[in-house]
């Protein structure tokens, strides 16, 4: 079973293009219906049956796993051995019936917007690395971009006089900023050449070390803003929520929003509602709060 993950994970990189963190909880959540399955004396993905498929998810369960990670482990199985169906590695498909378990979504936690405007506030503009970090934080609010397409940003991605960026891999899109996002990132990009790139990199966020900006490197670097304006439990999706939550408060259509945060699923919006993009620069304008 060892090697059919790892050309499964092989099928996720050259086919899928799946990002190198997705492919890794895949691989996770497989090494341990691996070990389970081990220890129940399968070794063969051919002997996976119905019934050693419905015990290894009542274990997950008997550990305490939340709904919401026993799901996501009966995608990955699923996904794994549909794989090896296709690929004629097995007959059938032994998770053709087992249901994952029902999820409730929780209301995502959004800061209220003198929060959010502390937290934006808090970068010493007097240092390289407080303009560097008012940039990524004006930037991030400005757009609801999620953290590891805003450390995946080069520099060809920002249209400065026209006040927009493209992002997104698989699903890519432009999306407006505004003037408080702008005037950080000339501020940054002033001094990016001289302080931070020191080795001719292509991305717009680099560390002291004039690489690129890593996503748990963004992370303690809002937690420690967060600290100081009073947020203690943050994380960087407060932001993208707090994002498209001040904009519809605002006005804003609930389909310019969607387009804004790259939601495809129908379930991840509740609805989906089409709009004209020419008409987005000026819905961002009227209902952003720092537009």
């Amino acid at each position: 079973m060892n090697q059919q993950i790892e050309d499964f994970s092989g099928y996720l990189q050259e086919v899928r293009q799946s990002s190198l963190n997705t492919i890794r909880a895949y691989q996770n959540d497989l090494r341990k219906l691996e070990s389970y399955l081990s220890q129940q004396g399968i070794e063969s993905t051919s002997k996976i049956t119905e019934t050693s498929l419905n015990s290894y998810v009542l274990s997950l369960e008997k550990e305490g796993l939340s709904p919401a990670t026993v799901s996501r482990h009966i995608a990955s199985m699923k996904a794994f051995l549909l794989f090896l169906l296709k690929k004629g590695s097995i007959n059938g498909d032994p998770s053709e019936r087992i249901k994952a378990p029902k999820v409730v979504k929780k209301p995502p936690h959004v800061l209220e917007e003198d929060k959010i405007l502390a937290l934006l506030n808090m970068p010493d503009l007097h240092t390289s690395k407080g303009i560097r970090d008012k940039a990524m934080l004006e930037l991030m609010y400005a757009t609801g971009m999620k953290v590891s397409e805003l450390t995946n940003v080069m520099l060809s991605d920002i249209n400065l006089s026209g006040k927009y960026l493209t992002c997104g891999d698989k699903n890519e899109r432009s999306i407006p900023f505004g003037n408080a996002a702008k005037v950080a990132l000339e501020s940054y990009m002033h001094i990016r050449e001289t302080i931070f790139d020191r080795k001719n990199n292509k991305y717009l966020f680099l560390n002291n070390q004039g690489e690129k900006l890593s996503r748990q490197g963004f992370w303690k670097i809002l937690k420690g803003y967060a600290k100081e304006v009073g947020i203690e439990d943050i994380n960087p999706n407060m932001i993208r929520h707090s994002f498209a939550a001040h904009m519809l408060e605002n006005g804003a259509d609930i389909g310019v929003v969607q387009k804004f945060l790259g939601h495809t699923d129908i379930s991840t919006t509740q609805l989906y509602l089409s709009y004209n993009y020419q008409n987005s620069r000026e819905v961002y304008t009227n209902t952003h709060p720092r537009a």
